[in-house]
């Protein structure tokens, strides 16, 4: 499966670092986080680093293969 996520605002490289497994690319404010999920847990662990990061989710959705 393949994710994108949205968040609100500029990632620094530093912040971005922290999704190691993930692209990101910055457009009309936001950073989009995507690339491959490997399950449910890993999904609901990038939500989770997200959170504890600061960081506020805008749109997540599935990518078509």
């Amino acid at each position: 499966m393949r994710y994108e996520i949205r968040v609100d605002g500029h990632l620094s490289e530093t912040l971005a670092e922290a999704f190691p497994e993930l692209g990101h690319v910055v457009m009309s404010g936001q950073t989009v986080l995507y690339g491959p999920v490997v399950d449910e847990a890993h999904l609901y662990g990038l939500l989770a680093r997200c959170q504890s990061l600061g960081l506020r989710v805008v749109e997540m959705r599935q990518l078509p293969e």
